[in-house]
């Protein structure tokens, strides 16, 4: 086998070895969009994400910054700690936080229990002067102890 004479490896060995390179990007870079394509469709079949979730309440409507109108539902699923006698509290506020609406958000299961339980309200409101708001659900809490309190707070908009 010829070598060159300022290196190594002759013409043949490197255009091998590069062809080698080549052809080993184009098998990474084709695994790589496979399992990436197959990532998402995976995540698309596991369904949308809830819009806010933390350990003991989860809100799939409405979405983050959504414009909602009269009526609006509210659902989602919250721990059945969460309630108190099947129901907590969901407040509408307007942008100056003055009350829009309020009702409580009523179990759609058995709400005895530290699982995830199915929840539903339906606001009627008229929209107020501000543009935007906030949807606050908050966990019902009958001793009125500070340290039983927790809420989330979504931003709507009104148009």
């Amino acid at each position: 086998m010829y070598l060159c004479v300022q290196c190594d490896l002759c013409y043949t060995h490197y255009y091998t070895i590069l062809n080698i390179m080549s052809k080993l990007f184009l098998w990474i870079v084709a695994v790589v969009i496979i399992f990436g394509g197959g990532f998402f469709v995976w995540k698309k079949a596991q369904g949308p994400a809830p819009l806010l979730e933390n350990e003991n309440i989860r809100v799939t409507a409405p979405l983050v910054n959504a414009v909602i109108a009269s009526p609006l539902i509210v659902t989602g699923e919250a721990r059945g700690t969460w309630y108190f006698e099947a129901s907590f509290p969901v407040e509408l506020l307007d942008g100056d936080r003055n009350i829009v609406a309020v009702i409580p958000a009523q179990a759609q299961g058995d709400w005895m229990t530290e699982n995830f339980v199915p929840f539903m309200a339906t606001l009627d409101f008229t929209p107020p002067a501000t543009d935007t708001g906030f949807l606050v659900l908050k966990k019902d809490n009958p001793s009125g102890l500070p340290e039983h309190d927790a809420h989330i707070e979504i931003p709507v908009r009104f148009r």
